[in-house]
């Protein structure tokens, strides 16, 4: 019998869709959208006169202390979190904060020794093709002389032995290489390495420019690994104060340090 049913066949009632000349109103609304939105509604009443009702019968000299430790910021209402947990509880989680803060700089330190230490500061003549083009640039300015009196010039120190050896001395031979390529810090091959003409060439000016390029870049990034960390010493020098001023015992405030923290100063109290 059920598979005659089946078999005859039914009509699908579908939806009634929303009118064209109303498409844009979004979908149509069916009953039990208007139940769901009606529901709500009612529901809102309801608690905007229960709250009517409240403010109406109020006592004008009702007080209790919610009333001064509790405000409201941008409507929304704000609680001290302060009275709710102990002050044992408190001085933990700051000593977690400050533990934390301690961290994350020793890692910002580690960052920045490995920074100055991998960074591979140009050579003389790498700035040297560049030199004429800019003091041109500079000389109507009358820039270039300061300039040039700005760079500290840059001095390699070999130890000897005796006063005849400084006489004598060839850095040429005491390096092993060219006359043409002992001025260089970087990129000086030896003499055999020369004979074996398996020496990198000399960078190009477009070479010389990209790697100007990325010290500029590393130096940029150092900078501000720096000032992050600046940053850093004054926040755990803040939270070590904080922590400091949660401890017993009387104290004095002095002045400030050159951060602008403040700086207190505890009496001595004879230990039992």
């Amino acid at each position: 019998m059920s598979s005659l049913r089946n078999a005859v066949h039914r009509r699908n009632h579908k939806e009634r869709s929303q009118p064209l000349a109303r498409q844009k109103f979004g979908l149509l609304e069916k009953k039990k959208d208007y139940v769901a939105r009606a529901r709500d509604y009612h529901s809102k009443q309801d608690r905007l006169k229960a709250m009517r009702e409240k403010a109406a019968f109020r006592n004008p000299d009702e007080f209790y202390f919610k009333m001064i430790n509790s405000k409201t910021k941008g409507g929304v209402h704000l609680t001290e979190r302060n009275d709710k947990f102990s002050h044992d509880f408190l001085k933990l989680l700051n000593t977690q904060d400050l533990n934390y803060v301690t961290q994350q700089r020793d890692i910002g330190k580690k960052r920045i020794d490995r920074m100055q230490q991998g960074l591979v500061l140009l050579d003389d003549d790498v700035h040297d093709e560049f030199a004429e083009e800019e003091d041109e640039d500079m000389f109507g300015s009358g820039l270039g002389s300061s300039s040039k009196a700005a760079v500290k010039p840059k001095n390699h120190i070999v130890f000897v032995d005796t006063e005849e050896e400084v006489k004598t001395f060839d850095a040429a031979k005491h390096f092993d290489t060219a006359p043409e390529l002992v001025h260089r810090k970087f990129n000086r091959p030896r003499t055999s390495q020369l004979k074996k003409d398996t020496v990198v060439a000399h960078l190009e000016k477009a070479q010389i420019k990209a790697a100007t390029k990325e010290r500029e870049r590393a130096l940029t990034e150092l900078a501000s690994r720096m000032e992050r960390e600046e940053t850093m010493a004054k926040l755990e020098s803040e939270m070590k104060l904080r922590k400091n001023l949660m401890l017993k015992g009387r104290k004095k405030k002095i002045g400030v340090d050159k951060d602008g923290l403040a700086k207190y100063k505890w009496k001595a109290d004879r230990k039992k």
